[in-house]
């Protein structure tokens, strides 16, 4: 058939000009030659490698469920610092109860960022930027990653920005984590365009995190949800980067008060922001395509890949954690048991009961192919049919005319699918 398909430039012609027949290739050299046509085939550059999009990383690449390095160096680090780490945190909580009522107190303008920016940095949170000239005061709808409960507290040391508190009534504990309170996520939206749509000046722009959990900043980015780019036509996206030494920066189960004692405990966490240029909607474009859009452009700039996974793969993936799939009893009993009986006298109490229907043969040999098989029935059968090779031994008048008389019956009873050893004993 390949030849079949050969080019004509490659057929050799007779000396009258009709062409000649191709040499046949050898068949142990046929592998080689696919061989080296599928290699002609495959894109060996680095440029058409680079065409092929990565697999997009699964759940268990997003969200680390363990706080404690699993490398051991790491882990001998993190016990020798452990001492000077708890003397920090009893240290930092004190002056964190400072910086929460410096902030309370200051009314929001450049000197109460800077200050608190640097009461932060003391507690070991410090905050970075770049491309602060991007920054356009005109948006009203920032767009960000989300890595810990506390990135909207770093971009706030920034810049002012608002951010509503999803799934949660308002509260002291809402309002004192610099959330903005919301009455309830039906009309979350409806709010949010009437906060945007005012004219008090200056204007607060609303930072909002359309992934609505939080990852590990490493590998991808969660689905972008629609809503928050329903608000207004265009968005300007920041990125979030998060590094910290010795520990995971977040973890998938952690509530943010043990998240806020881990940030005291280790020696500094680092936020970095990056500003990135605005982005308009296109004419007719939806709010999952802008989402789309925006959500690429966010994942480009991270060097990372842009997911189809929602908040509800995550908690379904903490699920799992929590509950590892154990296969259920009714599941176990389904499946055919191994063979061999269960213990040492339920094996001599099946291999009686084929010692009475089959007198004749050994009792080791009747025990040796019950271990193998655990069925009485295989057993009898296996034995009969000449299966499994005995001495037959010597047995009494009327053990014969019994083990006779009984082997049709039993063999009748094995026919009808039915326990001949529980036949034999009615």
């Amino acid at each position: 058939m390949l030849g079949a398909l050969a080019l004509p430039g490659r057929l050799r012609t007779s000396g009258s000009g009709i062409p000649a027949e191709a040499p046949k290739t050898p068949p142990s050299q046929e592998p080689l030659r696919a061989l080296r046509r599928w290699r002609r085939r495959r894109p060996c550059s680095p440029e058409a490698a680079a065409m092929e999009p990565p697999p997009a990383p699964g759940p268990e690449r997003l969200f680390d469920s363990h706080r404690l390095p699993s490398d051991g160096f790491l882990l001998l680090a993190l016990l020798l610092y452990a001492p000077v780490g708890l003397c920090l945190l009893v240290l930092r909580l004190f002056l964190g109860l400072h910086v929460f009522l410096v902030s309370c107190a200051l009314p929001d303008s450049v000197l109460r960022r800077f200050v608190v920016r640097t009461m932060c940095a003391v507690l070991g949170l410090v905050a970075r930027q770049e491309d602060s000239g991007l920054r356009d005061h005109r948006v009203r709808v920032l767009i960000s990653n989300h890595v810990t409960p506390f990135d909207h507290n770093i971009v706030n040391l920034l810049t002012t920005c608002s951010t509503p508190l999803l799934n949660s009534p308002p509260s002291f504990v809402c309002w004192s984590r610099g959330f903005m309170e919301m009455d309830r996520r039906v009309e979350l939206v409806e709010s949010l365009k009437k906060f945007c749509a005012s004219t008090r000046l200056p204007p607060t722009p609303l930072l909002l995190f359309p992934e609505e959990e939080a990852t590990n900043g490493r590998e991808g980015l969660l689905r972008f949800s629609s809503w928050p780019f329903s608000i207004q036509d265009v968005v300007q996206p920041l990125t979030l980067q998060v590094q910290r030494p010795l520990v995971s920066v977040t973890v998938s189960d952690a509530s943010w008060v043990s998240e806020l004692l881990w940030s005291l405990f280790v020696p500094f966490t680092v936020y970095q922001v990056r500003w990135l240029h605005p982005i308009h909607r296109q004419p007719g474009e939806e709010n999952e395509e802008f989402a789309r859009r925006v959500q690429q452009l966010v994942a480009k700039e991270l060097g990372q890949t842009g997911t189809r996974l929602t908040p509800a793969d995550k908690a379904e993936h903490m699920k799992r954690q929590r509950h590892p799939r154990v296969r259920p009893q009714s599941a176990q009993s389904s499946f055919p048991s191994p063979p061999g009986p269960s213990s040492d006298g339920q094996l001599t109490t099946l291999a009686q009961r084929v010692k009475e229907v089959l007198p004749h043969v050994p009792l080791n040999v009747i025990q040796r192919d019950l271990a193998r098989t655990g069925c009485v029935d295989l057993t009898i059968t296996n034995l009969l049919e000449g299966a499994v090779a005995f001495m037959p031994e010597d047995v009494t008048e009327g053990t014969q005319s019994l083990s006779t008389a009984s082997a049709p019956k039993v063999r009748a009873r094995s026919s009808q699918g039915q326990d001949l050893g529980h036949s034999m004993g009615v």
